[in-house]
């Protein structure tokens, strides 16, 4: 019988993953009871992607607050330091408390109409009213107040800047806000920097020193290394953490490319499959309501099997169909359609016959896929079974 089904991606449950415990044992016995249960096989090239959040708390992979502050305090002698451009999330900034215990004075620079993910303080057309130039114009937090009063966002109904200033001055700091989108612009404050923006990090880093800032730091180098036992990302620092409880951030997960292959090589004992495995975060994807884009991660994977590794290669058909083959229908046009996928070249890059495609990397592609099916809330599936993904029309 002919295979009429394209991808599926299946949530898995899993029990609640605790430090320390045997997490690629969990996955391989959670996926094996999941088919048991359900019926369905295993197959060289599925997919089996793991939440980075179950990865991290097995790993044990926590600094407390007061290990940030530790590590801030150490980089910023002065007890000056501003931060500029952090996205606005209760949850992903959690970490201003500890920077904050470590400092006097914190200088927090916001980027204006949004955050770099999407997040919007106000709209384009609020900004555009105003009359107020982003490129070039400074404001002070009394300025942008006048401007635009008192704006919540649009899912949590958190005032961000009213947050962030709380959270600096229960940490025992003294705060100004500030409103920019060139970094340099924080250099007339103080020299002492730590970048806050995720993707773009590398670049503001970069301006900063050569515009004369003194001391500059990315979150990526703080709690890049343990203190005194603490967890830490060697890659990523505090990008990617999450609040874990009241005093606790959970870190973006390490040494994920040992996890994968532990989970691979234990799937082919169980299953005699060539199974590929990734460790995803967020996806990256826009929502068309409140405008943010997903990722908040630093990447989508932190680690992934060699098989994952590349882009798609794919034609589109509707363009074949159209362009190509006009004058077929029926079994005819089926037939010259499979056969241009069966003769289809090894790199289609550049090549007509793939505009319209997807143009991103298998890993990001897969991992935007299991976080829209694990979701982040209380489904209880930290574990994304998928098949079909390598398959075709063909197939």
């Amino acid at each position: 019988m002919p295979n009429s089904l394209g991808v599926i991606s299946r949530g898995v449950k899993a029990p609640i993953i605790k430090e320390g415990d045997n997490l690629p044992e969990i996955v391989v016995n959670s996926l094996l009871e999941a088919a048991k249960a359900h019926n369905f096989t295993f197959r060289d090239r599925d997919v089996v992607a793991v939440t980075e959040a179950v990865v991290a708390r097995a790993q044990g992979n926590y600094v407390t607050l007061s290990d940030v502050a530790d590590d801030v305090r150490e980089k910023f002698p002065s007890g000056e330091a501003a931060v500029i451009f952090p996205i606005m999330s209760r949850n992903r900034f959690a970490c201003l408390a500890g920077i904050a215990r470590a400092l006097s004075k914190v200088y927090v620079m916001l980027s204006y109409p949004s955050d770099e993910v999407g997040n919007r303080l106000i709209t384009p057309e609020q900004l555009e009213d105003s009359g107020v130039n982003p490129y070039t114009d400074v404001l002070s937090e009394a300025k942008f107040r006048e401007l635009f009063g008192y704006e919540k966002h649009i899912f949590t109904g958190v005032d961000y800047i009213e947050l962030y200033k709380e959270t600096v001055k229960n940490s025992g700091a003294e705060v100004e806000i500030i409103f920019a989108n060139n970094p340099t612009a924080i250099l007339n404050y103080t020299k002492n920097v730590i970048a806050a923006d995720i993707h773009t990090r590398k670049l503001t880093k970069s301006r900063l020193l050569k515009n004369g800032a003194e001391i500059v730091y990315g979150l990526d180098e703080i709690m890049n290394k343990s203190r005194g036992g603490s967890g830490f990302n060697p890659d990523y620092g505090l990008l990617g953490a999450n609040l874990a409880s009241g005093e606790r951030l959970k870190l973006f997960p390490k040494d994920c490319d040992v996890f994968v292959a532990d989970v691979a090589a234990k799937l082919f004992t169980a299953t005699g499959k060539q199974i590929e495995v990734m460790v995803y975060g967020d996806g990256a994807f826009k929502d068309p309501a409140g405008f943010i884009w997903e990722l908040a991660d630093p990447v989508v994977s932190p680690g992934y099997t060699n098989g994952l590794s590349g882009t798609p290669n794919e034609i589109k058909l509707k363009y074949i169909a159209d362009n190509e083959f006009p004058d077929l229908s029926g079994e005819e046009l089926k037939a010259a359609i499979l056969n241009k996928i069966k003769t289809k070249k090894a790199d289609l890059k550049g090549d007509m016959a793939s505009q319209g495609t997807t143009p991103r990397r298998l890993p990001d592609l897969l991992g935007s896929l299991a976080d829209l099916t694990s979701g982040s809330g209380d489904k209880g599936t930290p574990i994304v079974f998928i098949q079909g993904y390598f398959e075709n029309y063909g197939s």
